[in-house]
């Protein structure tokens, strides 16, 4: 990337996540099924920042089931390598980072206390979690514990909580901040937002206000550098998590870069270049599939309307690459497109990926009753635990 002009200056410091300096104060979002070594390479080879492995189950590690060992791979110039682990019982949860530092597989892990998906949250997971107090201070505590003997930082992503009768951010962020945590990133959303609506960045500002010691980072509706800008200015957040913006958009970090270094320049690409990237992340995917090119078709596939979004392309092109099954089937109907389309603008940019609507968040029985556990719910739990299969 373009280095800064001696007249640029930097809108904030690199990200300090305990040992490790991020230069520019950008995190890419764990997403399950987009965020593989494939995309994160893609992403990495258009700006900086700290890229997330997609999430992975505690148990699933543990077991070392294939797949879970395939999310938590990485490329071997990858640096930092960053996970994500989900779990509900400390006790699994501890385990399977003792696995991950004790075996050198990872120099960050985050904590997964955000996904608001029912299959998730109705086995007490995800966003629901921080609603029972000992028990999101008791995983936090398990990864912390074992984590610093390796001196590899631990860090939480949540929501503002399970809906806005019971939020949970500010009591979880400073429990978090005492447990030992090295940075707190909040979706301002809650679980029965789920990917609705606009983000609350004035709850990841009272969030700044409440966790002082460790940086505080900020998510959702980062659709373009200036939204980051606009974030930090209303908030004062030390670094944004960029999540739906860059599906299909991976020079989005690109322009972060040039945003956080002071420079005016954004990358507005014609529908060559779009369709050079997405022939890239085609053959990135092979090679992470083992050249498996029929898998990683059938992956490269949800990716095409996402990069197309805007651009002049047919809808006869349009199905046949949701039907691609080669490398060569991709570039022969790549090549079919106007290739000289500029870029169209406004068209091609804003919301992408999931949205939907508000809805009631699935619970275990009696979830909201109270903040403790029960015995009877413990032992719920550490069942829930053994049925999540991982990966």
């Amino acid at each position: 990337m373009p280095a800064p002009t001696p007249s640029a200056e930097r809108v904030l410091p690199p990200l300090r996540i305990g040992p490790l300096t991020v230069d520019t104060p950008v995190i890419l979002a764990p997403m399950a099924g987009i965020t593989n070594a494939a995309f994160r390479r893609l992403c990495r080879e258009h700006g900086g920042g700290l890229y997330v492995a997609e999430m992975v189950t505690s148990r699933a590690l543990v077991e070392r089931t294939p797949e879970s060992l395939r999310i938590i791979a990485h490329d071997p110039d990858e640096t930092p390598r960053s996970v994500q682990v989900y779990g509900v019982d400390p006790a699994t949860i501890g385990a399977a980072v003792k696995m991950i530092v004790e075996e050198d597989r990872a120099d960050h892990i985050d904590m997964n206390f955000g996904c608001p998906v029912p299959k998730v949250t109705k086995k007490g997971g995800g966003a629901v979690l921080p609603w029972k107090r000992d028990l999101f201070r008791d995983i936090v505590r398990a990864a912390v514990r074992e984590a610093s003997k390796f001196d590899v930082p631990v860090t939480v992503k949540m929501r503002k909580g399970v809906d806005d009768d019971h939020l949970t951010y500010l009591d979880a962020g400073r429990m978090a901040e005492r447990e030992g945590v090295a940075a707190v990133a909040l979706h301002a959303r809650t679980a029965a937002d789920y990917y609705s609506g606009h983000a609350d960045w004035d709850a990841i500002a009272r969030l700044k206000e409440a966790v002082t010691s460790i940086p505080v980072l900020g998510n959702g509706d980062i659709w373009a550098a200036e939204d980051a800008l606009a974030m930090i200015e209303r908030t004062g957040c030390d670094g944004v998590v960029v999540g739906r913006g860059c599906m299909g958009r991976p020079w989005l970090f690109a322009d972060l870069q040039a945003a956080f270094e002071g420079r005016p320049e954004r990358v507005q690409p014609g529908l060559r270049y779009v369709a050079d990237t997405l022939y890239r992340h085609g053959e990135l995917m092979v090679a992470h599939f083992d050249d498996d090119e029929n898998r990683a078709m059938r992956e490269i596939r949800k990716h095409v309307a996402w990069y197309l979004k805007g651009y002049p392309v047919g809808g006869d092109i349009r199905r046949r690459l949701g039907l691609v099954e080669s490398l060569a089937g991709l570039r022969g109907t790549l090549d079919e497109m106007d290739l000289d389309s500029p870029f169209p603008g406004p068209d091609a940019e804003g919301p992408r990926g999931r949205q939907g609507t508000a809805r009631v968040p699935s619970c275990p029985d009696g979830w909201l009753d109270s903040q403790d556990i029960t015995p009877a719910m413990e032992i719920k739990l550490r069942e829930a635990e053994l049925s999540v299969s991982g990966g």
